[in-house]
């Protein structure tokens, strides 16, 4: 049974570090620099005082900070803020990438961090596009360029035999450059080889989710063996679909959505189905998964059984396509045009595709169907319904993973 797999399935810990800094800040731009004043530096050292006042650190942050981080006058930190500004980052990207990597502050901007961008910008970056990935992902500022960031993107390059997807792979996560390949790139990749998936398929995901694969190969290979034993086959796309979806959360957040599903009726038979048709079903967040089940079970009289069997569409957004199409279809019924639906066909369509088959279709007999359809879009659009949609870079990656590569 899938919850009995999930419960004893593979253990992994998640570590994350959270901080908050909160101040009273005004912060100038002038000729000289930033400028941030706040009032609350009195009593603290030198280097936490310039945290406090230029960086917007909190009191308690930038002491801890300033243990590791020593300095004694402006000279090093006023030239990495600086040196920013003259490359384009604008106020907010310089206290952000300060925020994340503090040990910037006593680099030599020049001779550290200028090598740096200018390969950057030689490969193809714009210095919009640096200042906005590098103020997500500073650490990368304090990789060796010579050791790391070069050696990276020249394995990328080999690997995709292609100039443009090693940049779109870098866009999607600059991490990728980061990373040591030899501890985790190259053995994953391995493991992936090893149980038969294929290069294509492997290179799609790579370049669509780099991330993916940049973590424990000890994990990965048990995550490998979970998909495995639900009896996925690894020849097929949606193998490493089920791996992202396993990668994507921890154990208990993945049987906490198990849970979800199994009130509304779904035997644990059925939930392991529903996986193995739509990996991504378990990705959706669980607020997410009870507003759209309460809205077709409930409102739009839907079994939830039936729901189980074509589980793809639960990705979809409830506003702006499952409630219009709904109710759009429920008028389609009330006229006698149609019977009934497939919810597949009703929900996961395009847009177009939608409107060819079931506006287009019976313009004839009833004309203002397609007004009636953007009216319904219309009335979704201005419900106020607070929900927690996932993050949809992750629908967006099966997108474009699965419009990839072609099914075996």
């Amino acid at each position: 049974m899938f919850y009995f797999i999930i419960r004893t399935s593979f253990a992994h810990g998640r570590q994350t570090i959270a901080a908050s800094q909160n101040s009273n800040l005004l912060i100038f731009k002038q000729s000289s620099g930033l400028r941030f004043f706040s009032n609350s530096s009195n009593g603290h050292s030198f280097a936490a005082s310039y945290l406090i006042n230029k960086c917007g650190f909190s009191p308690e942050m930038a002491s801890r900070v300033s243990h590791y981080v020593h300095f004694e006058t402006p000279a090093k930190p006023d030239s990495l803020i600086a040196f920013l500004e003259n490359h384009g980052f604008s106020n907010t990207q310089i206290v952000n990438l300060i925020k994340r990597q503090p040990l910037l502050l006593v680099l030599d901007a020049e001779k550290s961090l200028s090598p740096k961008l200018e390969f950057l910008y030689s490969i193809g970056f714009s210095r919009p596009e640096l200042a906005k990935l590098l103020s997500n992902y500073p650490r990368l500022l304090t990789s060796s360029l010579e050791k790391q960031i070069i050696p990276s993107f020249d394995l990328l390059r080999n690997l995709f035999q292609s100039h443009d997807k090693t940049i779109k792979a870098i866009k999607r996560y600059t991490g990728v450059l980061a990373y040591d390949s030899e501890s985790y790139l190259y053995p994953n990749l391995n493991v992936l080889r090893g149980i038969g998936v294929p290069e294509s398929n492997i290179l799609a995901l790579l370049n669509c989710q780099p991330r993916s694969l940049l973590f424990n190969p000890v994990r990965l290979k048990e995550i490998v063996e979970e998909v495995k034993r639900m009896g996925i086959d690894s020849s097929r796309k949606k193998f490493l679909v089920a791996v992202y979806a396993f990668r994507s959360m921890s154990k208990s957040t993945l049987e906490k959505k198990i849970d979800v599903y199994r009130r509304w009726g779904w035997s644990d038979q059925e939930i392991n189905e529903a996986f193995r048709r739509y990996p991504l079903c378990m990705t959706v967040s669980e607020d997410k998964i009870m507003f759209t089940m309460d809205f077709l079970v409930n409102k739009m009289g839907y079994s939830s059984t039936h729901i189980a069997k074509q589980p793809s569409f639960l990705t979809r957004s409830l506003e702006k396509r499952i409630m219009p199409r709904a109710l759009f279809a429920r008028e389609l019924i009330s006229q006698g045009l149609v019977n009934e639906f497939k919810l597949s066909a009703l929900f996961d369509t395009s847009e177009k595709v939608f409107i060819r088959m079931l506006v287009d279709r019976f313009v004839n007999k009833a004309p203002d169907l397609l007004k009636l359809y953007k009216e319904k879009l219309k009335i979704s659009e201005k419900k106020n319904i607070e929900l927690e949609f996932v993050n949809g870079s992750s629908h967006d990656f099966v997108a474009v993973f699965l419009s990839s590569i072609d099914e075996p």
